[in-house]
């Protein structure tokens, strides 16, 4: 994933001002205006980094020096310096908390999504793990890119990426060929997936051409019987209700994707720190 430094900044710097408001009341009170310092970016737990580079692009729009010490993707041990900051004190504690923030989230999901993918590897399943578009308001770029890092499939990113036929749709048009009849007014370059509930359906959505046949809520018994029928006519993705706990067992049918809303929407964020160094610290 990629977007222009400059729009990157914006992003990242209406969350600071949304924090800083009207200005950091404490640090200007506490802080000389001039100091300097160095500071640390800790990962307090194992887990897998990311937001190094959106950390990297807040800092130095804040005219703060940074240097990545552990590149995003990489899984470190508790206490692992991932960041030093030098620059002006004021700057750096106004700071702090919105870099933790994204830092510390971009990272817990990124975390969840690689133990999902390493309990489907461990037991040499070819699934590939996805998330979903439950992600916080306003965070969908830092969410998508959290799980692309851990190693996921971000899948849509936005409504236009595909056409999702889901069951309030199917509802509106008549049924599953209806509504596929209605999308074939799409560009050739638009893929096409179904929800479907039950093995009718999903026969229906493979046979009238969907792309990929999204199994909604099915058990691994019932997901295998469908994906016997649909016999390799389109892509089969298992979706609702799969978490850490039962995602081998899903991948175990041989669904050719699984997709899981908890990557973004409950993921826990990783422990992450920020301490001074108490000798850098220089007052005027």
């Amino acid at each position: 994933m990629f977007v222009p430094r400059k729009i990157l900044e914006k992003k990242l710097q209406s969350m600071l001002t949304e924090d800083i408001g009207q200005g950091d009341i404490t640090t200007a009170l506490i802080v000389p205006a001039s100091s300097v310092a160095e500071a640390t970016v800790i990962a307090e737990q194992t887990g897998v980094i990311a937001g190094m580079e959106e950390a990297e692009v807040l800092l130095k729009s804040l005219d703060l020096e940074a240097e990545i010490l552990v590149q995003d993707g990489k899984k470190i041990a508790p206490r692992s310096p991932v960041l030093k900051i030098t620059g002006n004190t004021r700057t750096i504690l106004s700071a702090e908390r919105t870099l933790l923030n994204i830092i510390s989230r971009m990272s817990g999901i990124a975390t969840t999504v690689r133990e999902a993918i390493e309990k489907i590897q461990r037991a040499n399943f070819k699934t590939r793990v996805a998330c979903t578009r439950k992600v916080a308001p306003g965070l969908l770029y830092f969410d998508k890119k959290a799980v692309l890092i851990g190693g996921g499939d971000t899948h849509r990113l936005h409504l236009d990426d595909m056409i999702l036929i889901k069951d309030n749709h199917i509802l509106v048009a008549g049924g599953v060929k209806e509504t596929l009849e209605k999308t074939k007014k799409s560009s050739f370059s638009k893929k096409t997936e179904v929800e479907v509930t039950n093995a009718e359906e999903a026969l229906a959505a493979a046979e009238a051409g969907a792309d990929i046949v999204m199994l909604d809520n099915m058990s691994p018994e019932e997901m295998r019987h469908v994906i016997g029928l649909i016999s390799g006519r389109a892509k089969t993705e298992a979706s609702g209700g799969i978490t850490l706990d039962n995602v081998r067992e899903a991948a175990a049918t041989g669904v050719d994707i699984v997709s899981i809303g908890a990557l973004t929407h409950s993921s826990k964020a990783l422990d992450i720190s920020l301490e001074l160094e108490p000798q850098s610290v220089r007052l005027p």
